[in-house]
């Protein structure tokens, strides 16, 4: 997504986004009572957020938001530490596996659909991690090159539905939730829409744009600018709500199709176990006090990503349903695993 510049900005002497965040950090900790700091012995060092993909993205961007702010909070350094490979698999892995009690985990849908989808992957989020709370969120964007003859949702459903398996849905990889995605789409709408998958989204664009491909449910950052630009046209969002930048796009839920409400979304936990409950509590009152901050929100939206507030409880009961809704569309369209 294009950024807007902040080179116009009157820039405050001595102060830059780390500064900012870090003065939040510390007028939140300032105004914290010693009874509220009960469990002062965690932590006691340097605590790390694995992230499972390579630098960049949503859920990169908003940990490091993080760690700047939790880090004066906590009274100890927050470092992040990307664990790319095998569709977050890996770092997931490496997250529940740790032990030293100052590990946290960025997780994203992806860990939560891995297990559904390959056998082979053993971990389980219940069983294995604590949440601590919704980070951020994303909606998917529904486009169609800029030549298609495909104008709104309906257009698409009923061509579709004239040209059953002749339509196709890229998207940035098997089990991703774009390709997931566009198989609920046919769910939904009874259609059978061709799943192609690109290593990446960057692979994807340029089928895309010169209609090699039909159509794809991709990241908003990603496909603005293409939209904006008039290389891509937008059918619906994911959201709940209206998109600001896409103000004139319908929602799923504007056309009767609510199950289409998908987020790309971030959540933070701790392995199971290893983090006191004291020191549970802490960083879910942190976390939340954090994404009501006008600075995190702003840092959010230079991102492309708004925060998603959810208590621990409201956290754990929302990824247990993310993982029976994608396990319902792994079985039902017999989805199986890249080899």
């Amino acid at each position: 997504m294009t950024l807007p510049s902040t080179s116009s900005r009157r820039p405050v002497p001595g102060v830059t986004r780390r500064t900012a965040l870090s003065a939040f950090a510390l007028a939140i900790t300032a105004g914290a009572s010693s009874g509220a700091l009960a469990a002062d012995a965690w932590p006691s060092h340097t605590l790390r957020i694995i992230v499972p993909f390579a630098p960049g993205g949503g859920a990169d961007g908003s940990a490091r938001v993080l760690a700047e702010v939790l880090g004066p909070q906590l009274g100890q350094s927050v470092i992040v530490e990307n664990r790319p490979g095998a569709g977050s698999a890996i770092g997931v892995m490496a997250a529940a596996q740790s032990k030293d009690g100052h590990t946290l985990l960025m997780g994203s849908n992806s860990m939560v659909i891995n297990p559904e989808l390959n056998p082979k992957i053993t971990y389980d989020v219940a069983r294995d991690f604590d949440a601590i709370g919704m980070v951020s969120a994303q909606p998917l964007v529904l486009v169609v090159p800029a030549g298609s003859d495909i104008r709104s949702v309906a257009d698409l459903v009923a061509k579709a539905k004239a040209n059953p398996g002749k339509l196709s849905a890229g998207n940035s990889g098997t089990g991703t939730l774009a390709h997931l995605t566009s198989e609920l789409f046919s769910i939904q709408t009874g259609t059978s829409l061709v799943a192609v998958p690109y290593k990446g989204e960057s692979a994807l664009m340029p089928d895309l744009i010169s209609g090699l491909v039909s159509l794809g449910f991709l990241n908003l950052p990603s496909v603005l600018v293409h939209i904006r630009s008039g290389r891509l046209r937008a059918l619906a969002v994911s959201s709940a709500q209206p998109v600001p930048e896409l103000p004139n796009v319908p929602t799923f839920r504007s056309l009767k199709l609510e199950s289409l409400e998908v987020e790309g979304w971030a959540a933070l936990l701790a392995p199971k176990g290893t983090i006191p409950p004291e020191g549970l509590m802490k960083l879910d009152k942190l976390l939340q006090a954090a994404l009501a901050s006008d600075i995190v929100k702003k840092r959010f939206t230079g991102l492309g990503v708004a925060p998603f507030v959810k208590d621990r409880e409201a956290t754990a009961q929302y990824l247990k349903a993310e993982g029976e809704r994608w396990r319902q569309v792994i079985k039902t369209r017999g989805i199986q695993p890249e080899n």
